[in-house]
């Protein structure tokens, strides 16, 4: 197993990140947030998790332990493959993420595309009680003040991939009104 990668970042294609470790150029399929860290920096640590199928072997990168943990728990819910945990995890916060599992917000899974209901419903159940920890348990206001402001814009009849993209352009900390009343100006 290929845990952790250190080397330097060569290349960011539609397939991935290309990282140059020991003269040996390594296909990462990054989260945004690995892929940002090699923006800037000469060399970079991802932490990896290698995926093997019997016809390819596949390196999944992350910025930090929590995003491959999360990753990995995603694996072990039914109809969760390697891709659709990745663009779970590339979505928001890890934090944010088992925040939603625990608080049982299947929504915020729906509006990540290559999730239906059934997955989504799927992920809560499944991981609810393995992140039941009081450390993610309770909700913060901005967490709070998210799902209102969505709720508003999905009973306006925006989508709920709409609606999840409209507010990551607003500030969390602003109030719901005022988070919907900009999601709204700038759709106009």
């Amino acid at each position: 197993m290929i845990a952790r990668l250190r080397g330097k970042p060569v290349a960011n294609t539609p397939e991935g990140l290309i990282l140059d470790v020991g003269g040996v150029g390594y296909l990462v399929h990054a989260t945004p947030a690995a892929v940002r860290k090699g923006e800037s920096a000469d060399e970079i640590s991802v932490d990896t998790y290698l995926h093997v199928r019997e016809d390819a072997m596949q390196l999944y990168g992350f910025a930090d332990r929590e995003e491959r943990e999360l990753f990995v728990q995603l694996l072990s819910v039914s109809g969760v493959g390697p891709k659709v945990a990745l663009a779970i995890v590339s979505g928001s916060p890890a934090s944010e993420l088992r925040r939603a599992i625990v608080r049982e917000d299947a929504a915020r899974f729906q509006a990540i595309p290559g999730v239906g209901k059934k997955t989504a419903d799927r992920i809560v159940l499944d991981l609810k009680d393995k992140l039941g920890d009081p450390a993610f348990a309770p909700a913060t206001e901005s967490g709070d003040s998210h799902v209102v402001a969505r709720d508003a814009l999905v009973e306006l009849g925006w989508s709920l991939l709409d609606a999840e993209r409209a507010l990551a352009e607003v500030d969390d900390d602003l109030p719901p009104e005022e988070r919907v009343r900009l999601a709204l100006k700038k759709a106009a």
